[in-house]
């Protein structure tokens, strides 16, 4: 005979501790992410902008030693 359980978070199931730390823990893993995510944008804008300061002062080094038409 089969017996029936009385419910989902009773005996035989989840426990209700377990899916409170469980949603936690998934709250958790996203926000982590968003951060992650955020902080990459924030890098990759940064590498950019070195990028473009470094390739200013390469242009103006070399470039302007012949700026007066003389080789």
């Amino acid at each position: 005979m089969v017996t029936q359980q009385p419910g989902f978070f009773f005996a035989g199931g989840f426990s209700i501790l377990f899916f409170l730390i469980l949603i936690v823990s998934v709250g958790l893993g996203i926000y982590a992410f968003v951060l992650l995510v955020k902080l990459a944008r924030r890098g990759i804008i940064a590498l950019d902008l070195y990028n473009h300061a470094k390739n200013l002062e390469i242009r103006e080094r070399y470039e302007s030693v012949h700026k007066d038409g003389t080789y």
